[in-house]
């Protein structure tokens, strides 16, 4: 049996489950009580700093995806804007939906708008863009045959969009990658769509998509893909892809990590990686899970992580690629059964399920923070728990890992069934103080634990809003 859904959402202004993950449940958030939008100072010409900062203040912004018949504002979906300030999340909100001026589409039950998020600063103007997915929007008598969204940053957060080109036959979009993949200082977005990944070369303006579109579909039809994952693994200068998919013979027989190397003239297809296999897994075949790549060992080549939380009925693993000149060199595994890692595998644990990379002690070196959002603690099933590993000269290690639950001392809130602890990981240094936070979901009141030159410490913990958290875009 496969794990429940996720968290069932954020305690304090938003109340309802958010839909974070393929294999999470929608549901509402309640939008009542927003603060109006204050302006922001424009930006200047140069490209946006931050990607996410939708209204050029210099402060990265919080877009998460808010869904349900109850909102006021949308019955198709939206999303919800939380807007950064120099000590990390603000006051100031915005919801942005099909209902919003300028936004093509039309505003209906189980569009599911916003569901899928990634930004870029697509059209250079130094306001970070957010493209979101429709994958319930009917187009013309094709029911949902879905549609995705550039909404474009402004001085007054996100303002009016512009629907991209379906191609392949659908405009679905089941995860998104963004980068500069050939390297000319134009964004691109990689998509997943129905079992290929689709590459929408720069520039992407207001007025549509300029560059040409790719199509990247290993040995025809045997690989299905079903995540992307961008980021610069070879030192080349430009953006590598990792396309997750599963492997098919043609049934299902296991899931690979393929490698893709950004490139002047076009994208070159690399190595392959193993990450899960159905043998041992019950014939499970949906993958789920969190992937990144950043750079643990500090060599300059960047390092893809991969977690596969339906890994042996659902115990859960994470998988490191370590980069290298020539793209991903060795690989490692870990498992709750990894010597320095606390507690023991068992079924619907999910380790895995959820990651995130930041610099929790300041030594240079990221780490990594692991969500288990199904551990069972005593006689509480599904409370949940968060590991950190730390990043070193020789990569990624458990020794020395970190571990947080609610029996955790200083951790906010009771320990109980149910809470999800851990659903959604995110680390970030909002407070500036050059140690990335750790920030964790659960139904019971999400959480704040603070970075410090000791590694994660609940000395100050927080609880803080849930949609802050799953409005943290990788990475």
């Amino acid at each position: 049996m496969g794990p429940r859904p996720t968290w069932r959402g954020p305690s304090s202004l938003l109340e309802n489950p958010l839909r974070t993950r393929p294999f999470l449940m929608a549901a509402g958030l309640l939008a009542s009580g927003l603060t109006p939008l204050a302006l922001a100072t424009p930006a200047t010409a140069a490209v946006a700093k931050y990607t996410d900062d939708f209204n050029g203040d210099g402060h990265r912004d919080y877009a998460a995806f808010a869904y349900g018949r109850d909102l006021n504002e949308s019955e198709g979906g939206g999303v919800l804007v939380t807007f950064g300030t120099a000590n990390g999340p603000g006051t100031k909100t915005q919801f942005v939906s099909q209902a919003s001026a300028g936004v093509p589409g039309a505003d209906e039950p189980d569009d599911f708008f916003g569901e899928v998020r990634t930004a870029a600063d697509f059209n250079k103007d130094g306001y970070g863009d957010l493209a979101v997915s429709a994958n319930g929007e009917d187009v013309g008598k094709k029911k949902n045959n879905g549609t995705v969204t550039i909404l474009w940053g402004s001085s007054k957060g996100l303002s009016g969009g512009t629907t991209l080109p379906a191609k392949g036959g659908s405009g679905l979009a089941r995860d998104f990658a963004t980068g500069d993949f050939n390297g000319d200082a134009k964004p691109d977005l990689a998509l997943v769509r129905d079992s290929k990944t689709y590459v929408y070369r720069g520039a992407i303006t207001k007025s549509g998509v300029k560059g040409s579109v790719t199509v990247l579909d290993k040995d025809g039809s045997s690989f299905y893909s079903t995540a992307v994952i961008s980021g610069k693994v070879n030192k080349d200068g430009k953006t590598d892809l990792v396309i997750i998919g599963d492997v098919v013979y043609p049934e299902y027989i296991a899931s690979d990590a393929w490698f893709i190397s950004g490139g002047k003239a076009r994208l070159y297809p690399g190595k392959t990686l193993r990450i899960e296999s159905v043998k041992g897994n019950g014939g499970q075949t949906e993958r789920g899970g969190d992937g990144l790549i950043a750079d643990f060992n500090k060599d300059g080549y960047g390092d893809i992580a991969i977690g596969t939380p339906l890994y042996d009925r659902y115990k859960g693993r994470v998988t490191l690629w370590y980069g290298a000149s020539s793209g991903p060199s060795k690989s490692a595994r870990f498992t709750q059964a990894t010597k320095g890692i606390k507690d023991t595998p068992e079924p619907d644990d999910v380790f895995g399920a959820s990651l995130s990379a930041g610099d929790v002690n300041g030594d240079g070196y990221r780490d990594l923070a692991i969500g288990v959002y199904g551990e069972k603690l005593g006689t509480h099933v599904y409370a949940g728990a968060v590991h950190v590993l730390k990043g070193t000269k020789s990569g990624l290690t458990a020794t020395g890992s970190q571990w947080f639950a609610r029996d955790t001392a200083g951790v906010p809130g009771a320990l109980t069934s149910d809470d999800v602890f851990g659903g959604t990981v995110r680390l970030r240094d909002t407070n500036r103080d050059g140690k990335a936070d750790l920030y964790v979901t659960a139904n019971y009141g999400s959480v704040l634990l603070r970075g410090s030159s000791k590694g994660v410490t609940t000395t100050g913990a927080q609880s803080v809003k849930g949609d802050i958290i799953e409005g943290m875009l990788q990475p």
